[in-house]
């Protein structure tokens, strides 16, 4: 049986289908269409879990990661983006993301 995510973590299983875009333009554009509603519910799963992800993810080899740890990986990304929309922006988070249709991310040095 594949796991979607590693053993500690299978609470957050149901964002993974959601929140993990593989490049860094897709987080941007995934944060860009979801809702309020959308990104905090995801922030509020996934941030109190950050701390125990980062350990488990600096305790393997990045080039060893399995689908599980990759899709943490993915997870603890995505909210790089959403924290700043939820923690950061608030409610101006709206009016940002009309700039960020206009300035559009496509790639960046981290995407394969």
């Amino acid at each position: 049986m594949t796991m979607i995510l590693p053993e500690d973590f299978a609470d957050l299983e149901p964002f993974v289908a959601d929140w993990t875009p593989a490049t860094s333009a897709e987080r941007a554009a995934r944060r860009s269409a979801a809702s309020a509603t959308a990104l905090a519910a995801f922030h509020d799963a996934m941030a109190p879990r950050l701390d125990a992800a980062l350990v488990w993810l600096d305790a393997r080899p990045l080039a060893d990661l399995d689908p599980a740890g990759r899709n943490l990986l993915g997870l603890c990304l995505m909210l790089a983006h959403v924290a700043l929309a939820v923690e950061t922006q608030g409610q101006d988070e709206p009016r940002h993301a009309l700039q960020r249709e206009v300035m559009r991310i496509t790639r960046t040095p981290a995407d394969p």
